[in-house]
Order: C-alpha cells, then sequence, then structure tokens
C-alpha cells in the first residue's frame, strides 16, 4: 500500500476513533455531582494518542490485507480489540461491586465494536 493510500484509510479511522473515543471508567457509576455520566475529553493529548491508535489500526490492516490476506477480517479485528479492551478492565474487575462490573463489560464491548467498526471502514477500502 502507498503512503497515498495509507492516509486516505487513515483518515475515516481516525475520524472514528476521534469521534468514539474509548468510554471512560466513569460512565454509569458513582459520580461526584459536578461531572456528567459520560465524559469525553478531546485535550490535544487525548486526541493525539487516538490519532496514533488510529493509525497502528491501519498499518495493522494494511499488512492483512496486503500481504496475509482479506478474509476473517472481522474475526482479526474482534480479537484485537478484544486484547486492547479487556486486559486494562479485568484489573478492575476484581475490586468492584457487580454493577460496576456490568458497566466495565459494556464499555470494554463498545470498545471491541470500535476496533470492528474501524477494521470494516479498512476493509471496505482495500477493495
Amino acid at each position: 500500500m502507498t503512503l497515498g493510500r495509507l492516509i486516505l484509510a487513515w483518515l475515516p479511522v481516525a475520524a472514528l476513533f476521534a469521534a468514539a473515543p474509548p468510554i471512560g471508567y466513569r460512565w454509569g457509576g458513582k459520580l461526584p455531582p459536578d461531572q456528567r455520566p459520560l465524559t469525553w475529553s478531546f485535550n490535544r493529548w487525548e486526541i493525539g494518542w487516538r490519532l496514533i491508535e488510529a493509525a497502528v489500526v491501519t498499518l495493522f490492516a494494511s499488512l492483512w490485507f496486503e500481504s496475509l490476506g482479506a478474509g476473517g477480517w472481522w474475526l482479526l479485528f474482534l480479537l484485537v480489540g478484544l486484547l486492547v479492551a479487556f486486559p486494562r478492565r479485568l484489573v478492575m474487575w476484581q475490586h468492584v461491586d457487580a454493577l460496576r462490573r456490568r458497566h466495565l463489560l459494556v464499555h470494554a464491548l463498545l470498545d471491541v465494536a470500535r476496533y470492528i467498526v474501524a477494521g470494516a471502514l479498512l476493509s471496505s477500502l482495500d477493495q
């Protein structure tokens, strides 16, 4: 894949990752009264890391689609999403109550969905 195609493939994934960031740990939990349930921050540091995350996913997809094959992309991105989303939440899992565990599970599943959508975007651009 040429550099131009990589950049064109990265743009929609970067937009997805900037618009649908990882869901924060505080969503649905016990919040201080001055905070909203779903908080997204848009500071330069976080946006920068989301753009880098999108670039890594795009390079990973490029490797898959250009050299290894196009079939089974959804399984590949599902597995990568599971690897990204669950480990940090599993550490918290053992220290919280049952309601908070359900919220952590929902957060992780939404992050996995974000990766699958990114894979679908990149798969459609590959063809």
